[in-house]
Parts: structure tokens; C-alpha cells; sequence
């Protein structure tokens, strides 16, 4: 359905890999102009839920022909058993959009239109796509308190965008949220990217630290997920978006 084929975007082991193990490590920096990408974390606003970080997001989907289209807005709403941070657990979460000139590139659409048929979305099954990160001086933990958690969904990817003057920010991907069973520890540079099924695994990143401490530190992702089942988001989305396909059954 999509115009942008997903077997000639990611690399050939991606498709068997999420099949037999529910992840996956790959990259896109032979697909994406990751320098014209970058550009776009010298706006971002700050998250005003969450101190030292920077964030935009937005909804997406595909339409009838498989392209991407912006939904529009809907608020971030994660239920307490998926995050349990206080500053975001059972909150309603708006943000800024991702401006248009990044959903405009023709890399970005490519990028969003394999990423749906990657994981065999159709039309109308909202995505939600958020630039952010952090940015400072001394030790910080990515997460902002959320440890190893799930997002509350089903297909979840993570694409480091930048990152400089900083050491650690390993991601870690567990089988269980305990952090018994490690499945990936991991650094990840500008341009991997992280597949997994969230409904099936945990992830979370370890603390990251400057390099050299006369110089501030940066450490951006591009998170990009759908088919919720976090009842919470659910409710947020039909409200939002009436016309959106919800995967009731697992709401």
C-alpha cells in the first residue's frame, strides 16, 4: 500500500529479526540526511512537565494511499502503570508540534511510510513521532526518573539524532521489568535505532555523563510508536480523533 517500500529501507536482517525476537538494532544513516535532521533540535522548546529537556511531537498516519498525514492535536496522556514518574504518570501532556519543514522533507515521510508498513499499519492508525532530549552540564539520568518501563503500546522504535560531549546514555532492553533478563546494553550513536515490541519487552537508558566538563552536553532521540494499549492514551485519541482506527481489543 505504502510508496516507500519497507524491505528496501531497512536492512535485510530487520523484518526476521523483530519476527523471531521482538527487537532489533539497525540504522538509517544511508536513508536520512541526519546532518539536515540535527538542525532541528536548535528549536526545540522546553518540556514543561520535566526539567533539562527539550521536546516536539505530533500525530501521524498513513491515509488511504499510504502516505504520511498529520493528524493534528492530541495530548500525551501515559496511564501510571506505563510511566510512573510523577511528573508525567496520569497526566495529559501537551507539546508543540514537530515543525513543518521536518514532516515536509520527502526523508522524513519515507522514514514515517516504511516505519507503518515495517510493522503493518494501515490507514488512519495514529502515530505518535517526538523529537527529544536533553541538554546541560554534570550527570543526568535520560529518563527523568521513568527507569526500565514500557511506552504503552505495541511497536515502538527509538533513532538516536545527536549526541555530543557525552559519555553512558547506553539503552538497555530487557525481558522483563525487573531488569533480571538483559537483552541489549547497548551505546547508540546518531543514526541507529532501536525496533522493539513494547508490549512484550521493557527498555530504558542508563545515566549519561559529560565529557569534558568546560563544555555543555547534548543527547537527542527521535521516538516514534503506535497501536496503543494504554487505555488512557486510547480515550485521549477517539476523543481526538473520531475518525482514527483504535485497536479496541487492546485498549
Amino acid at each position: 500500500m505504502t510508496t516507500t517500500n519497507a524491505q528496501s529501507f531497512w536492512q535485510h536482517h530487520v523484518s526476521k529479526a523483530l519476527a523471531e525476537h521482538d527487537w532489533c538494532f539497525t540504522h538509517v544513516r544511508d536513508r536520512i540526511d541526519l546532518d539536515a535532521w540535527q538542525a532541528f533540535t536548535r528549536n526545540l522548546p522546553r518540556d514543561p512537565y520535566v526539567d533539562r529537556r527539550w521536546k516536539r511531537m505530533s500525530w501521524l498516519a498513513l491515509d488511504e494511499q499510504g502516505h504520511m498525514k498529520n493528524l493534528g492535536e492530541c495530548p500525551m496522556a501515559q496511564g501510571g502503570q506505563y510511566n510512573d514518574a510523577a511528573s508525567m504518570a496520569d497526566k495529559l501532556r501537551w507539546y508543540p508540534a514537530l515543525e513543518q519543514d521536518f514532516l515536509d522533507r520527502p526523508d522524513v515521510r519515507a522514514f514515517v511510510e516504511a516505519w507503518a508498513e515495517l510493522w503493518g499499519l494501515g490507514a488512519n492508525e495514529p502515530i505518535l513521532m517526538q523529537i527529544t532530549g536533553v541538554r546541560g552540564s554534570g550527570e543526568l539520568d535520560p529518563l527523568q526518573g521513568q527507569g526500565i518501563h514500557a511506552d504503552g503500546c505495541r511497536y515502538l522504535s527509538i533513532m538516536v539524532l545527536d549526541r555530543d560531549n557525552v559519555s553512558g546514555a547506553e539503552s538497555v532492553l530487557y525481558a522483563d521489568r525487573a531488569g533480571q533478563e538483559l537483552l541489549a546494553d547497548q551505546v547508540m550513536e546518531p543514526g541507529d535505532v532501536l525496533h522493539l515490541r513494547d508490549d512484550r519487552l521493557f527498555h530504558g537508558a542508563k545515566a549519561l555523563r559529560q565529557d569534558d566538563p568546560g563544555q555543555p552536553y547534548e543527547r537527542f532521540i527521535i521516538i516514534i510508536n503506535s497501536s496503543f494499549v494504554d487505555g488512557f492514551q486510547n480515550r485521549m485519541l477517539r476523543r481526538y480523533f473520531p475518525e482514527a482506527v483504535i485497536h479496541e481489543h487492546i485498549a
